[in-house]
């Protein structure tokens, strides 16, 4: 079972960047199942995390709601990362979550990017912001991304939203099993022994 991650961004509930989150997710689970794999989604939005983000940033420490919702998404085979794009950049709170990480959490992970706004100009922030973040995070990032403004959920063109979504997920949905993650060892599966540790035997 491959288990891919949600995280949407979106302020207002509902929203375009949750709505393009959800169409990602589920043209991914079409193409996963055309290939005869299993998929399975844990979506997160990460307004319900926004004071939690704020302790976290302020302390070094996540609430425990928290890092349950870090350990979902550093543990997943895959992630979809959508955000609203604001000021011709990613938003706030989609930074700070990613901000928040150990280094490396991400590291080998297959990515698919969106994001939505009100002008088709902003579609560039998928490129300038989003892809270098996460290629700085060593994440293995899809070729296409898919940013929706707002005259796209009305477009009925065969290389519209809808033909973007299909070719974006097709793309990811090969990536978690051509390319699998190499886990970091947890040093809690082999922990040393504690008389080792007092230097008994």
């Amino acid at each position: 079972m491959t288990r891919i991650a949600v995280v949407s961004a979106g302020l207002s509930q509902p929203s375009s960047t949750r709505l393009l989150a959800d169409r990602l997710a589920a043209a991914t689970g079409a193409a996963a199942t055309a290939s005869g794999a299993d998929v399975t989604f844990d979506v997160i939005e990460v307004r319900e995390h926004a004071r939690d983000l704020a302790d976290n940033l302020l302390t070094g420490f996540a609430p425990s709601r928290l890092r349950a919702t870090i350990d979902t998404v550093t543990g997943a085979d895959g992630l979809i990362a959508v955000t609203p794009i604001f000021n011709a950049s990613y938003s706030g709170l989609f930074k700070t979550f990613f901000d928040v990480l150990e280094p490396d959490s991400l590291a080998g992970m297959p990515v698919l990017l969106g994001a939505t706004g009100g002008s088709a100009r902003h579609s560039l922030a998928l490129e300038h912001a989003l892809r270098p973040m996460f290629s700085y995070l060593r994440a293995v990032v899809a070729p296409t991304a898919v940013y929706a403004a707002s005259e796209d959920w009305a477009s009925a063109a065969a290389n519209g939203l809808s033909g973007r979504i299909d070719r974006a997920a097709t793309e990811f949905a090969a990536m978690p099993a051509a390319t699998p993650r190499e886990r970091a060892a947890d040093p809690y599966d082999d922990p040393v022994p504690f008389a080792q540790l007092l230097g008994t035997h």
